[in-house]
């Protein structure tokens, strides 16, 4: 049995029944966490989030200065986590940001695809960093992983993580293109044990988006990690999730799975271009059109 075969043997089978069941008992909490504050922290763990073809300097520049004014217009919420952008766009966010606490992250290293040379995306990862990116989120390769060349993706991941010199890496699954529950948990042990700062469920680009399937197995994961390593590794659900409701599925998930230990802003991310606004509406009591 080769080294790979064994990780995977050492964290716990998964099937479809038992995960509906633990998350139908996890859906019945979630009522309890229906709270402000509980809201509140789901708007401050959002990387606000602008990936689009029409993105410029110019419109990253405002899209920037909308979380510096936030401060200001709703001082009473906390801002975002991080402001989320195209790798090249990394020193306009970081030109124009000036509150703290806000995280530069970008997408890069063959984003949304993985598929370029790993060359470029090495260069990208440095360039992204040299500009000023703190967190840098790149996809798993998914093809070499259907193919079991698990050798070649986990060394691009290290080579990678040594890139980004510091920033935090969150390595991005695209769970909707895993297929299985079980290639979900294969994959989620690949990225732990080649130096992920976080797992994250989906680019939202292309194939299905997260699912509380998902979520549930990458996060039990991350705590069976835990507990043979000791290294605490960031949980981000991203792709589809645009209601508070949505958000509130994620955060019980975490809560019940991994514990209140991993409810801060370093460990429990929620990548997103909509939920701000809905989060805001639902803090509110009434419809937000900020971000």
């Amino acid at each position: 049995m080769d080294r790979y075969q064994e990780a995977f043997k050492a964290f716990a089978p998964v099937d479809e029944a038992t995960v509906a069941a633990e998350l139908a008992k996890i859906s019945e909490k979630a009522l309890d966490y229906n709270t402000p504050e509980v809201y509140r922290f789901l708007l401050n763990s959002i990387d606000l989030t602008t990936l689009s073809t029409e993105d410029s300097d110019r419109s990253v520049a405002e899209f920037t200065k909308k979380v510096n004014d936030f401060d200001n217009d709703y001082p009473q919420y906390g801002n975002v986590a991080a402001i989320c952008v195209y790798s090249n766009f990394a020193e306009v966010v970081k030109t124009h940001l000036d509150v703290d606490g806000v995280d530069i992250a970008v997408v890069a290293a063959g984003f949304p695809s993985s598929q370029t040379f790993q060359a470029v995306k090495v260069a990208d990862v440095a360039l992204a960093r040299e500009a000023g990116a703190t967190e840098v989120d790149i996809v798993m390769n998914v093809g070499q992983f259907l193919e079991g060349d698990y050798e070649n993706l986990t060394d691009e991941i290290v080579e990678l993580k040594h890139t980004a010199r510091g920033a935090r890496l969150k390595v991005i699954l695209e769970t909707g293109a895993l297929r299985t529950l079980d290639n979900i948990r294969k994959a989620s042990v690949l990225a732990l044990y080649s130096d992920a700062d976080f797992l994250k469920t989906s680019t939202g680009k292309i194939y299905p988006g997260a699912s509380e399937e998902a979520a549930y197995v990458m996060c039990r994961c991350i705590r069976e990690y835990y507990e043979k390593t000791g290294r605490k590794v960031g949980f981000k659900a991203a792709g589809g999730i645009r209601t508070s409701a949505d958000a509130l599925k994620y955060y019980a998930i975490v809560k019940e799975v991994l514990g209140d230990e991993w409810l801060t802003h370093d460990l429990f991310r929620i990548g997103a271009s909509s939920l701000a606004n809905a989060l805001l509406s639902t803090l509110a009591g009434e419809e937000v059109k900020y971000f």
